[in-house]
Formats: structure tokens, C-alpha cells, sequence
């Protein structure tokens, strides 16, 4: 009787039903997938890409253009003692003169003054007459002892007549000649006919070194001009530099 109750024991045992697996997972969903966004960040990267390679090329066409290294006066040219060449991104909408185009520039003259520094642009220039309303350019030529050494086109200077005859102006008024105290020019020897501004100079390059001449241009007020052209043809002519000069 005992064998038969545990064999009966253990039969009731083994038909306990056996428990799950423990790595068993409920199964998820499939994943939603979206084409729209791939599609926008592909684009998005070309975009980039296309980008960069446009700053490179452009980067890359750079043209050799003019700048200016002194000041230029207005009726003033440009030329290799003032200017310098600088290479800078090609722009068909700006009109950069170019570098090898500094030869033709010469010819024309600044319309205003142009500061050093300034990239030159084809407006900035003319071959038409740029004084201003009652203004007129004197020719002088003058030795050395006559004028400062360190005189440049811009500087603002005095005419003296320092010859021995009367080169003054006639004007009457409070113009910019010497006052001999009735308020008209005496332009007697040693009288300030007037102040100018200098314009271009040519001081004939090594020759200036021997000879000591120098060409300047000088613009004066039209009622002054007849005194200082006298003043020149006599060789009597001789300027200093006065306040408001660049110098």
C-alpha cells in the first residue's frame, strides 16, 4: 500500500503544468516610417553642399583692382605714386577699374576728394571740368627756395609776390588777397595775393634732384588768377604751407 501511494504522489506531481519561458516579449508594433523628412534632409544637405561649392569658386575669381594709398583732390589723377593694386572678389554690378587699366585713368580727373584707402570705382572720375563755380587753375613754376620741400598735391598754401614790381590783384572787398587796410589787394613785393589749393604737381622726376624746379597747379578764385599768373610769368612767385593744409 505505501509503494502504491507515493507512485500516485508523484503521477500528480508531473501533471502540474509547466510554467512560460521567462524570455518571452509581447511583439511591438511596426515602426512608422516617414519619406517626407528623409526627403527634406537630403535636400537639405545638397543645399549645403551647393552652397560651399559657390563660396569657393566665387572665393576663387578675384580680379586685381585699384586703391588708392594718398589723398586725391578733386581735379587730381590717379597714378602708380598713389595708388596700389589689391585683388578682391569679382562683382558685375560694381565698376572697379582695374588694375591694368591704371594707364587710361590718368586722363580723367577726381570728381571729389578720395581718400586713401578707398577702392577706386569708374564714377568717382571725369574728363569734363570739376572746379568748382569760380575757381580757375594757375600754372606756376617755381625754384627751389620758392616753395616748402615737402609740398603735395591738396596742401593748402599762400602766394607771395616776392618780386620787385606790383603783381597784385585789383579786387576790392574782403576777398582773400592781402588787405592794405581799405580792403583791396596791394600785391606790392612781399604782399600775399592770395591763398590756393595745389592741384597736380610735376616736379620732373630725377631732375628735381639738380635743378631744383617744380610745376605746380594752383587753384585760385578767378579774380585772383590774372595777380598770380603775373606773379609767375615774372618769376617772382613763391608759396608756404598755411593752416588747413594736408601737411
Amino acid at each position: 500500500m505505501k509503494i502504491q501511494e507515493r507512485t500516485g504522489a508523484g503521477a500528480g506531481r508531473s501533471a502540474a503544468p509547466a510554467q512560460a519561458p521567462v524570455g518571452d516579449r509581447l511583439p511591438t508594433p511596426p515602426r512608422e516610417r516617414k519619406p517626407a523628412l528623409a526627403a527634406l534632409a537630403v535636400l537639405l544637405i545638397l543645399l549645403g553642399a551647393l552652397g560651399a561649392t559657390t563660396l569657393v569658386l566665387r572665393a576663387g575669381n578675384r580680379i586685381e583692382v585699384v586703391k588708392v594709398t594718398q589723398p586725391i583732390q578733386v581735379g587730381q589723377s590717379v597714378n602708380q605714386d598713389n595708388s596700389t593694386s589689391v585683388m578682391v572678389a569679382d562683382d558685375s554690378g560694381i565698376d572697379y577699374v582695374r588694375w591694368d587699366q591704371l594707364g587710361a585713368l590718368k586722363g580723367y580727373k577726381a570728381r571729389t576728394t578720395i581718400y586713401p584707402g578707398t577702392i577706386v570705382v569708374g564714377q568717382m572720375f571725369t574728363k569734363g571740368n570739376v572746379l568748382p563755380a569760380g575757381k580757375a587753375v594757375v600754372g606756376v613754376s617755381l625754384k627751389e627756395g620758392q616753395y616748402p620741400l615737402d609740398i603735395q598735391g591738396g596742401d593748402t598754401v599762400a602766394v607771395y609776390n616776392v618780386g620787385g614790381g606790383s603783381s597784385g590783384s585789383s579786387k576790392t572787398g574782403t576777398g582773400t588777397g592781402a588787405s592794405n587796410g581799405t580792403g583791396s589787394s596791394s600785391g606790392s613785393s612781399g604782399d600775399l595775393i592770395t591763398t590756393a589749393k595745389v592741384g597736380d604737381k610735376k616736379d620732373g622726376g630725377d631732375a628735381t634732384v639738380s635743378t631744383g624746379n617744380l610745376s605746380l597747379s594752383l587753384i585760385v578764385d578767378q579774380s585772383d588768377a590774372a595777380a598770380v599768373a603775373r606773379a609767375a610769368s615774372d618769376q617772382s612767385i613763391a608759396v608756404v604751407h598755411v593752416s588747413g593744409s594736408g601737411n
